[in-house]
């Protein structure tokens, strides 16, 4: 078994450990980019208060709930539909990495990829814009993962270059994978441009902050 990852019934025997669960929602999709792009599938995701992306779910509590039924609760919040999770669904159970060098909080993460039809995936995006409890609070937004990569990189490099919460970025590469929905080559190939992106974004930072604080001292 991998390196912090852990079989279901070690992550629920766990002592003083939390649990939290999420899961990914996608589809198979016909629908083309500009009418000459095949999008392929349908991958949900969302954009969290923090200003991360991640998966939707939440904290649960195996002594009061089962993993499911509890992730199933964070849905009917997040989503505004109360989506029935099973656990065929559950892909891994894993540590999560430590939220800093100083966290003695040992976080288990739940993992789970849930396949619908695209009708039921433009359902949840319309009730989770509309009636979800948690719609401009703890979730600022859905969002889909973009599986093509355009002329200069656009797509699915530039997604995967973006700020995840733990370990959903490796979770999403994972289940991409795992699931045939973007080619090995293609993934690798957009995990390099990625990089590249990082390197690109850490420059245009170190001059937006250098101009702000040429402001600061102004004021």
């Amino acid at each position: 078994m991998a390196s912090g990852q852990l079989s279901r019934a070690e992550a629920l025997a766990c002592s003083g450990c939390r649990h939290a669960c999420h899961v990914m929602l996608y589809a198979d999709t016909k629908a083309q980019l500009f009418g000459r792009i095949p999008i392929k599938h349908i991958i949900l995701m969302q954009m969290r208060f923090d200003g991360l992306l991640g998966f939707p779910g939440g904290l649960v509590n195996p002594s009061e709930e089962t993993l499911e039924s509890g992730l199933s609760r964070e849905l009917s919040e997040e989503l505004g539909l109360a989506l029935p999770i099973s656990v065929e669904d559950h892909v891994d159970s894993c540590f999560a990495p430590p939220s800093s060098p100083s966290s003695s909080s040992r976080l288990i993460t739940h993992f789970y990829v849930k396949k619908m039809d695209e009708e039921q995936i433009r359902e949840v995006e319309r009730a989770a814009a509309s009636t979800a409890a948690d719609h401009g609070l703890e979730v600022l937004g859905m969002v889909r993962v973009p599986l093509y990569t355009m002329k200069g990189g656009g797509g699915l490099a530039s997604f995967l270059s973006h700020s995840f919460i733990g370990n959903a970025r490796s979770q999403l590469v994972h289940s991409m994978l795992r699931l045939n929905l973007v080619a090995p080559r293609e993934l690798h190939k957009a995990l390099t441009h990625s990089l590249k992106t990082h390197a690109h974004t850490k420059q245009d930072l170190q001059a937006v902050l250098a101009l702000t604080e040429g402001l600061r001292k102004q004021f």
